[in-house]
């Protein structure tokens, strides 16, 4: 029987959702696009001893995506600030988790250990839609508990003020930049979880992020907005 992966607190990662895969670099967790990374790429992760994680945008559809157009109009909310290819999805709707579920196998067919899902804050933005606090917190555990179906690990994504509430349905967490916004508290549910946090930081060097995050067991990198290869660390 397959055994689900569960990443413990201080596994070093690395995030590329952008430019050529480099799986030289020296990282025991790999966060890479659910879509452009091939299964074959998944497989040469895994020859290379490492667990490899599909992002997957689940709360926003991205126009550029193959199956953009499947999800129908009534469905696409307003635009995600900063994103402009980017609008809200209404999450209480089928039709969404449908073709989630749909992605969520994808992930599962190349191989990937564990699925990170991306912009569940509708709750807390203009959406374009009524989402609720419970509303997301819904559509959080109808993810998770999708994900744990196909035999994945859940990564909750940001949300810190419903980090606590989901704590036991993920098995581990994605942040950003929670030390430049002193966010890294709200988390601390998952390392005592023995869940792993791993966090990317924009704006802050590693001389101000490392101290923060080394004694909470969170695993923090630099990263550039873009997301590509590069990266600094601890």
């Amino acid at each position: 029987m397959h055994t689900r992966w569960r990443p413990a607190p201080g596994l070093t990662w690395q995030w590329q959702l952008d430019g050529p895969l480099d799986v030289s670099v020296p990282a025991a967790v790999f966060d890479v696009d659910g879509v452009a990374t091939s299964a074959a790429q998944v497989a040469q992760l895994h020859r290379r001893g490492r667990k490899v994680i599909c992002y997957l945008d689940i709360g926003a559809v991205e126009a550029y995506r193959p199956d953009a157009a499947q999800f129908p109009p009534s469905v696409q909310g307003r635009v995600v600030d900063g994103w402009p290819q980017e609008r809200y999805l209404d999450i209480r709707a089928a039709v969404v988790r449908s073709l989630m579920a749909r992605r969520i196998d994808g992930c599962r067919r190349k191989g990937f250990d564990g699925v990170e899902g991306d912009v569940v804050d509708a709750y807390a933005n203009e959406a374009g839609f009524p989402i609720t606090t419970a509303d997301e917190l819904s559509y959080l555990r109808w993810f998770a508990a999708t994900v744990h179906r196909a035999g994945l690990a859940a990564g909750l994504k940001n949300d810190p003020d419903l980090a606590a509430r989901v704590v036991g349905d993920f098995d581990f967490a994605v942040v950003e930049d929670c030390v430049a916004q002193g966010q890294c508290g709200a988390f601390r549910v998952f390392t005592r979880a023995r869940r792993a946090v791993f966090d990317a930081e924009y704006t802050v060097p590693p001389t101000r992020f490392c101290p923060v995050t080394r004694p909470s067991g969170v695993v923090a990198i630099g990263k550039r907005l873009d997301l590509g290869a590069w990266r600094s660390t601890c």
